[in-house]
């Protein structure tokens, strides 16, 4: 489901967390003809792995409604595993997800997705720019970074 944590020239390397097999598969594809390296994972305790085994992505695209641990039980666990790297939460519920109540950087956006925004962010995340809280909200996304 991912690689072995090498990196090759891209653009990033980002976890792609998603149990939709088309929507993962098609998200891929793109990303990786943005010149990205997409790891991927099906749910939350497949991504949790992909941590725990010492891969360090430079964004984490993830679903909320999934199978085996949902979104909401893996981005708990990740924040206390290592809260600096950035969540981008993806998801037709991400209206519901507080952010404030997790110290890392998060993201939400719900889907349906406008995939250039995406984009957007995720080039921003790995080129390591921050981004204006001002303007994902005048965008419509909900941000929140803690210095914790």
């Amino acid at each position: 489901m991912f690689n072995d944590g090498h990196r090759s020239r891209s653009a990033g390397t980002l976890l792609l967390v998603e149990d939709d097999p088309d929507i993962r598969e098609s998200v891929s594809e793109l990303l990786e003809e943005e010149g990205y390296c997409v790891w991927q994972a099906t749910n939350g305790r497949e991504a949790l792995d992909v941590l725990e085994a010492g891969c360090r992505p430079d964004v984490i695209l993830l679903d909320l409604m999934m199978p085996v641990m949902t979104g909401w039980e893996f981005l708990s666990r990740q924040q206390a595993l290592d809260a600096s790297i950035p969540v981008c939460v993806i998801s037709g519920v991400a209206d519901r997800l507080d952010t404030r109540v997790y110290p890392g950087s998060i993201t939400a956006v719900t889907k349906p997705a406008h995939w250039p925004r995406i984009l957007d962010l995720i080039r921003r995340y790995c080129q390591a720019q921050p981004i204006p809280v001002e303007e994902l909200e005048k965008r419509g996304d909900r941000h929140l970074v803690n210095s914790h």
